[in-house]
């Protein structure tokens, strides 16, 4: 039975342009604001991708993805540092801040379990359901499932690009920061389209910002190469980051009811309902 579906208010999100910088009117003016505007050519300068040296690694653990060879980099990073949006999720999910009872949720590219077990623990009348490619990530996800004693939380090892699950078999879809990194995006939101059942919602959740979504993956190179792990991953040397055209844009590749996104500080976020 279709879920009843109340519509989200946008929001959006104004930010001040930053100050203009120093312009000494003299020799000695030039020469002190020198260091100031080279500091802020740095800043503005364009993300490198990482220049990954190709040599015979210390150590093979013989996987080819740095979420295994150095999945704790990453889980530091989901657990501390990248914001929660469980509150942003539930409001556009289940308006009345209530599912209904029975209903089946997955998680694309969940990781830690960060989302899952949170929304797991917070609504017990629930099923949820993390998928994710990395082994390790997933381990830890099950720990902390059985740690929080979650019998309603459950983890598998999936493609986000092939689900092997049937088509119309979750009322809710959710994801977040999985475009970063993700080759075929479009695939993606197919088969988000797919698996979810009529009068279904999926909430996306996506870094605005090439540095800021960077911040993991710069840290898990750095740490390979300091540390002489494998460096022949298929992750990439910085993430992928959406304006916010080409993110509603992508939406427009599948027939959702009604598509709604916006932005909010870091992070903009889509929110597709299925007729």
């Amino acid at each position: 039975m279709p879920l009843a579906m109340t519509p989200l208010a946008e929001t959006s999100t104004t930010f001040a342009a930053a100050p203009s910088g120093l312009r000494g009117g003299s020799m000695e003016m030039e020469a002190a604001a020198r260091p100031a505007a080279l500091a802020r050519e740095r800043q503005d300068a364009p993300i490198p991708d990482v220049v990954v040296a190709r040599r015979a690694p210390a150590r093979q653990t013989g996987d080819d993805s740095l979420f295994d060879q150095l999945a704790w980099v990453y889980i530091f990073f989901r657990e501390n540092i990248f914001r929660d949006d469980t509150a942003r999720i539930v409001q556009a999910l289940w308006p009345d801040l209530r599912p209904p009872r029975g209903a089946k949720l997955m998680e694309l590219g969940c990781g830690p379990g960060f989302y899952s077990c949170g929304l797991a623990a917070r609504f017990p009348e629930i099923s949820v359901l993390g998928v994710d490619r990395s082994t390790r990530q997933l381990d830890w996800a099950r720990t902390k499932a059985h740690q929080q004693q979650l019998a309603n939380c459950r983890f598998e090892r999936d493609n986000v690009l092939r689900l092997t699950h049937a088509d119309e078999s979750f009322h809710a879809v959710i994801a977040a920061r999985l475009f970063t990194v993700l080759p075929d995006q479009e695939r993606a939101i197919a088969e988000m389209y797919r698996v979810l059942q009529p009068g279904g919602r999926c909430v996306i959740a996506e870094p605005r910002y090439a540095l800021w979504a960077s911040l993991p993956l710069l840290a898990m190179w750095l740490i390979a190469r300091l540390t002489r792990i494998s460096t022949d991953c298929r992750e990439p040397g910085k993430a992928t980051v959406l304006s916010p055209v080409q993110f509603k844009r992508l939406f427009a590749t599948q027939p959702w009811s009604r598509v709604q996104t916006w932005q909010d500080g870091r992070y903009q976020y889509a929110l597709c309902e299925k007729d």
